[in-house]
């Protein structure tokens, strides 16, 4: 891989006809996608199943992803001592104070590697979850590495009760960046997780990382793109954050990396979209990490002026989703 300063310019431009639309945005997202589905907006609700990591309980490793706070990618889940029901009434209760909304809700198991335990305790959990009245579909986070064979058999149970999606954290496609942050696993169980998943009839999401310490947007891009080609249903888009009590926050204070501007990761995200097939729902394109532990980049807490500013730059430059590949 380059340093990020000597990362090329791409020279391909989208041209053409006023951007394709879905709804009010150049590119497919989630949102429009579930009011199509469903017929109204319909919120996540962050669960808590109780799960670890192979990263953290001495099978891979004890240390965790290098990027990992300790909370998982649950920061935002609610408490794991309350039952899944308990969580989701709680979870109905506190969106409703804020938003108006229907009574459709997706059940995200968030927190750690959520096929990480025996298929009975799943069974239980995910079974619990999609008998809520109010539960449209069962998301699940994951690692590529954590789907057994009894797992992806309950999962495809599961689907053929209301919609399934699996979400694998990919990170980056490349085998220096994944030994360094300590993900512990090659990319082509990725590839193979999704193989599986799709022939079970079950949706797809991938974790893509900009901006990862000695990646160029080229890499970045490379990844993307790997993504597509593999059949993923969705993406994440999620810049990097530098959170306390890390040791990619000790990296950072010893000046080993830099993280993206804001500037930098506005074109490397129109880049992405400008990559990806229409069909490709975009779960996220940027993150809220948590105010109390983010240490960089401070910019990144501002997440409405981010995606605003995204907005406009895909307007201005006539940038939309598949555009690239439209030309081709």
């Amino acid at each position: 891989m380059n340093s990020r300063a000597e990362s090329p310019d791409r020279d391909e431009t989208c041209s053409g006809p006023e951007p394709r639309l879905w709804g009010d945005k150049p590119y497919h997202s989630l949102d429009y996608e579930m009011k199509r589905r469903f017929g109204e907006k319909v919120y996540k609700i962050a669960l808590d199943g109780g799960m670890t990591c192979p990263n953290r309980d001495g099978t891979l490793d004890t240390r965790g992803c290098i990027f990992c706070s300790g909370m998982g990618s649950g920061d935002f889940a609610a408490p794991r001592t309350a039952s899944i029901t308990a969580q989701i009434d709680q979870g109905i209760r506190e969106i409703s104070a804020r938003k108006q909304t229907g009574r459709k809700y997706i059940a995200y198991f968030q927190s750690f590697t959520n096929t990480y335990a025996p298929a009975d305790y799943l069974e239980k959990l995910y079974g619990e979850a999609l008998a809520h009245p109010d539960v449209v579909m069962l998301s699940v986070a994951t690692r590529p590495d954590c789907l057994p064979e009894e797992v992806l058999e309950l999962l495809e149970y599961c689907a053929g009760i209301k919609p399934v999606i699996i979400e694998l954290g990919l990170q980056s496609i490349h085998p220096a960046t994944a030994s360094y942050i300590r993900r512990g696993y090659p990319t082509e169980v990725y590839d193979t997780a999704v193989e599986s998943l799709k022939q079970r009839g079950i949706e797809v999401v991938t974790h893509v990382i900009a901006g990862l310490p000695f990646e160029t947007k080229e890499d970045f891009l490379a990844t993307v793109s790997h993504v597509a080609a593999a059949g993923s249903d969705g993406i994440k888009l999620q810049l990097l954050h530098v959170l306390r009590n890390t040791d990619l926050a000790d990296e950072y204070r010893r000046g080993s990396f830099s993280v993206l501007s804001r500037e930098e990761y506005l074109d490397w995200i129109a880049s992405a979209l400008a990559l990806l097939p229409p069909r490709m729902v975009i779960h996220r394109l940027t993150g809220d990490g948590p105010k109390k532990l983010l240490t960089a980049p401070l910019w990144s807490s501002r997440k409405r002026e981010v995606l605003n500013l995204l907005h406009r730059k895909l307007k201005r430059e006539k940038i939309w989703q598949g555009c690239l590949l439209e030309q081709k």
